[in-house]
């Protein structure tokens, strides 16, 4: 009987996490930031496989001896049921962390957020979902900053570019992107508008793009000669201006027709930085969108291929309820949701997806 797993992949996996300790040691990697994190990042999903082998392969000795022991004295046999459950949660821990993962799980993210159909009703929603992601990612131990946002006179938002980031190096499964990715989307939300004099419950809609951020400005090329820079007086509610000078910065990417305008900070350079960070988000993922409809077949993540023109989730304030319309998952706690409580409607996109990827193992092995 062959081995469950493909063990020579395994064993070079381990051969490549002890070369990146090694690099990891090198004061010139220390030196690139950029290029260390990379390297972390590598390393704690690669010592998570390891450990997991590690935890199998001790398991299985364990199952192997007690059934020989089984064989000379009964009194063993009792104890092989429960070596044999060790050994397959162990050996099912181990496929779950080899499955293939979108190779951007553990980045960072960009995210924006804009108000769709339904006027200030929607800028309100779109608001409410800013607060939700600021407090989940408060509970995760994320950053937030806000690069950009326009509000309007209720206090809405008409749209935000919003940055998250992990601390330190974290392992694919709790990256930002891992866990946000399934954000992307329209929401729509059910509920009785603050400027509603009848109580009567309208329907409205604000949409959420997620990208991966872009660590490192070489991965993706912009060419200088096809970004058009304007720069122009930042605006506040109403459209009045708010800064005596030109601040405020709009790129034009002329191939694409990708326009990204920030206003939030005071400098020009400042706004001018933060633009070309979505910018190269936008970029990053468009090129992502293409390989992907070129390779259908060969998709990451079910949940994630999901036309994100389509409508995700419906936020019902008179039900207090949350229903995700791909997962089929529904709570009546809303409040709680809105709060930061978002995990467990993610970790419903994240089961799904799991269970695509474990498919996708299982037929490689069958191939073999």
């Amino acid at each position: 009987m062959g081995s469950p797993i493909d063990e020579e992949a395994v064993q070079a996996l381990i051969a490549e996490k002890t070369e990146l300790e090694m690099k990891m040691g090198d004061p010139q990697i220390q030196k690139d930031q950029q290029q260390a994190r990379k390297i972390g990042r590598r390393h704690t999903q690669l010592a998570q496989i390891a450990k997991a082998y590690e935890t199998w392969k001790s398991a299985e000795g364990d199952l192997q001896a007690g059934r020989e022991l089984a064989k000379e004295d009964s009194d063993f046999a009792s104890e092989i049921p429960q070596m044999e459950q060790t050994e397959s949660q162990a050996l099912d821990k181990l496929r779950k962390v080899l499955a293939p993962r979108d190779p951007d799980d553990a980045r960072d993210v960009i995210m924006e957020i804009k108000a769709g159909a339904g006027g200030d009703e929607s800028a309100l929603f779109a608001g409410d979902l800013l607060r939700m992601y600021e407090r989940y990612a408060e509970a995760k131990g994320w950053s937030l900053q806000v690069l950009d946002s326009t509000v309007n006179d209720l206090g809405g938002i008409k749209d935000a570019q919003i940055a998250i980031k992990a601390k330190g190096n974290v392992a694919p499964e709790d990256g930002v992107w891992a866990n946000l990715k399934y954000e992307g989307g329209v929401h729509r939300v059910q509920r009785v508008p603050v400027t509603e004099s009848q109580g009567r419950i309208h329907t409205s809609a604000a949409g959420v793009l997620v990208m991966p951020e872009v660590e490192d400005a070489g991965e993706i090329e912009i060419d200088p000669n096809e970004v058009r820079v304007d720069v122009f007086r930042s605006s506040g509610p109403g459209g009045q201006s708010v800064n005596t000078t030109d601040s405020a910065v709009r790129l034009t990417h002329i191939p694409t027709g990708i326009v990204v305008s920030m206003q939030n900070e005071k400098s020009q350079i400042q706004n001018r930085e933060a633009a070309f960070r979505v910018l190269r988000a936008r970029l990053k993922a468009e090129e992502e969108a293409k390989r992907e409809a070129e390779a259908a077949e060969q998709r990451h993540s079910q949940v994630r291929t999901v036309d994100r023109s389509e409508r995700i989730r419906t936020y019902n304030f008179p039900e207090n309820r949350i229903a995700d319309h791909r997962t089929g998952y529904k709570a009546y706690n809303l409040d709680q949701v809105l709060n930061g409580q978002l995990q467990p409607v993610i970790d419903s996109a994240i089961k799904l997806d799991e269970e695509h990827r474990l498919q996708q193992l299982s037929g490689q092995s069958s191939d073999k």
